[in-house]
C-alpha cells in the first residue's frame, strides 16, 4: 500500500492541503498522548494514521489476560482536578466506568506504632480551601499536634509558590520540607504518602516544582480537586477498546504491531515515515513515544540539543497481585505507613474474578530497590505484610501471587528535569512531540499524557494555518 491509498472512511469534513487534497497526519505512538493527538487532528478534518508497535493501544496503562482474570499492568488513579484525562474519558464514552469518589477519603493504616495498629483518614469536607482539610488534619492520629500545626504552616507556604518558577525545579522537595519544619515522621505519614504515588519519587529525589504542582493543584486549588477516581473496568477497555472505537468513528487508520523505522523531510516540505514494507507521506507528524524512542527517530536539527532527551531518567513501578480464597478487605483501597506496603486496591470486580475469593493489587511506586527481585522474594516479603495489615488475611488461602513490573513506568521527576523537557514544537516544521515526558508542567501522569496530546495537536494545526479550539479552553 502507498500513502495515496489511505482514505478516510467516516467522520470529519475535508481540509484542503497540497493540491486541494486533505492534509495528512501520522501519529507515532498509541498511548494516551498519541490517541489524544490523533483524535484532535481527525476532528479537525485531517487524514490521520496512528502507528503503535504493541498489539494494543494504551501505552503503559493497559490490561492483559491471566487465566480467568483481566489484569491491569498497574494500578492507575486520577484526581478530580485532572481535567484533561476526564475529557479523554468523556470523549471515549468511558467516564461512567471510572467514577470519582464523592469526597476525598483515604484510609491510612499505621502498623508500626508501638501501641498497635491505628487507622486514620485523610478526608475533606464541604468547607472552602484550605479549611476543607482542616478537620481531617486536626484529628489525623498519625501526627502529633505540633506536627499537624507544622503541616498547616507548610501548606500555607506552598500555596504562595508558582510551580512554573524555574528556581523551584532546581531544588528537591525534601530540602524544601526540611526548611519548612517538616519532621521525618511528617514526611512519611503525609507528604510522601501522597507524593510517592503521584510523583513516583520520595521527597529528596523529586523536583520541588513538580511537587508544588501536585500539592497546590490537588490539595489547595479547589474543594474537591483531590477526590480520587479509578477504573471499575479493565484499563484496556477504556484505553484500547473504547479509544479504538472513537478513532474508528473519525476514520483514523490505526496500525498495531507497526513501528516507525525512520522519519525524513523531503525538499517539498512533506514528511515520509518509513515502516516495514511501506512509506507513509504526511504534512505533519506527531512523535508520541518515550523519550529514548523519540531521540532515535528525530531527524538531525529537529532539536537544539537532542541528547538532553537521554538525560531524562526513568523510574519504575512494581505491582504485587494476590488472589485470596475469601474476602479479606472491606474497603476499595487503603494506604499504609510503618510497612513496606504503599497502596492496596481491591481489583476483584474489575478483573472479572468469580466465586468467593478476592483479588488485591499492591502498588509500589519508586520501586528501584525491588523492581528486579524474584517473585519468590516478593511473595515472602508482602504476604506477611498483608496479614499484618489485614487480620482477615491471616489463615486465608492464597490462590495466586504474581508480579507486574514497569521498569520505565514514568520519567524520573528529579530536580532539574524541567529544563530537559521539550515543548511540543520542534525546529523541524511539521514535526511535533507528545508524551507525559514533554513540557506539560505535570509529572508523569495520565493527565500529563493527555495534555501533551492537546499541545502537539494544537501545534500541528497552527503550523498548517488551522485554528485550534483547545478542549480545556486554555491557550494551546
Amino acid at each position: 500500500m502507498t500513502a495515496d491509498d489511505i482514505r478516510v472512511t467516516g467522520g470529519a469534513t475535508g481540509v484542503p492541503g497540497h493540491g486541494g487534497r486533505r492534509h495528512r497526519a501520522v501519529v507515532v505512538g498509541g498511548g494516551l498522548a498519541g490517541v489524544t493527538s490523533a483524535l484532535q487532528l481527525a476532528e479537525a478534518g485531517l487524514d490521520v494514521t496512528l502507528l503503535e508497535g504493541r498489539p494494543r493501544l494504551g501505552g503503559l496503562a493497559f490490561s492483559f489476560r491471566r487465566g480467568e482474570l483481566t489484569v491491569d499492568n498497574g494500578q492507575h488513579v486520577y484526581l478530580r482536578c485532572c481535567t484533561a484525562y476526564r475529557w479523554f474519558l468523556d470523549r471515549v464514552d468511558g467516564a461512567h466506568l471510572a467514577p470519582v469518589q464523592p469526597r476525598l477519603d483515604v484510609p491510612v493504616l499505621d502498623v508500626g506504632h508501638p501501641g498497635g495498629a491505628r487507622l486514620g483518614r485523610l478526608r475533606r469536607d464541604a468547607l472552602p480551601v484550605p479549611l476543607h482539610l482542616a478537620r481531617s488534619l486536626a484529628t489525623y492520629p498519625h501526627l502529633s499536634p505540633g506536627e499537624r500545626a507544622s503541616v498547616a504552616r507548610a501548606a500555607l507556604a506552598l500555596k504562595k509558590l508558582d510551580p512554573a518558577d524555574p528556581a523551584l525545579d532546581g531544588i528537591d522537595f525534601g530540602t524544601w520540607l526540611g526548611r519548612h519544619g517538616q519532621s521525618a515522621r511528617t514526611v512519611e505519614a503525609l507528604w510522601d504518602l501522597v507524593g510517592v504515588a503521584t510523583l513516583n519519587a520520595v521527597a529528596p529525589h523529586a523536583s520541588m516544582g513538580l511537587a508544588a504542582k501536585v500539592f497546590k493543584t490537588g490539595l489547595l486549588s479547589e474543594n474537591g480537586a483531590a477526590d480520587i477516581g479509578w477504573a471499575h473496568v479493565p484499563l484496556g477497555h477504556l484505553h484500547d477498546t473504547l479509544a479504538r472505537k472513537a478513532l474508528d468513528a473519525l476514520g483514523v487508520r490505526t496500525e498495531l504491531r507497526t513501528k516507525a523505522e525512520r522519519i525524513t523531510r523531503g525538499d517539498d516540505g512533506r514528511w515520509s515515515v518509513r515502516l516495514p514494507g511501506e512509506t507513509l507521506e504526511a504534512d505533519t507528524v506527531v512523535l508520541a513515544v518515550p523519550q529514548r524512542e523519540a531521540h532515535a527517530l528525530l531527524p538531525e536539527g529537529a532539536l537544539d540539543d537532542p541528547d538532553r532527551l537521554l538525560d531524562i531518567g526513568t523510574a519504575p513501578i512494581l505491582n504485587v497481585h494476590v488472589v485470596y480464597d475469601r474476602k479479606v478487605l472491606r474497603r476499595p483501597f487503603f494506604t499504609a505507613i510503618g510497612s513496606p506496603v504503599q497502596w492496596v486496591f481491591d481489583r476483584t470486580e474489575s478483573s472479572g474474578l468469580t466465586g468467593p475469593g478476592q483479588y488485591l493489587a499492591i502498588s509500589q511506586s519508586a520501586a528501584q530497590d525491588e523492581i528486579d527481585e524474584p517473585v519468590a522474594v516478593l511473595r515472602e516479603r508482602y504476604l506477611p505484610e498483608l496479614e499484618r495489615l489485614l487480620p482477615a488475611a491471616r489463615g486465608a488461602g492464597v490462590r495466586d501471587v504474581f508480579v507486574t513490573r514497569e521498569r520505565t513506568a514514568t520519567f524520573a521527576p528529579t530536580p532539574g528535569v524541567g529544563r530537559l523537557r521539550p515543548g511540543a514544537r520542534t525546529r523541524a516544521p511539521g514535526l511535533h512531540l507528545a508524551g507525559a515526558w514533554t513540557a506539560t508542567g505535570w509529572p508523569a501522569t495520565m493527565e500529563g499524557a493527555v495534555r501533551s496530546g492537546f499541545s502537539a495537536a494544537g501545534a500541528a494545526l497552527s503550523a498548517l494555518g488551522r485554528h485550534y479550539d483547545h478542549p480545556l479552553q486554555e491557550a494551546a
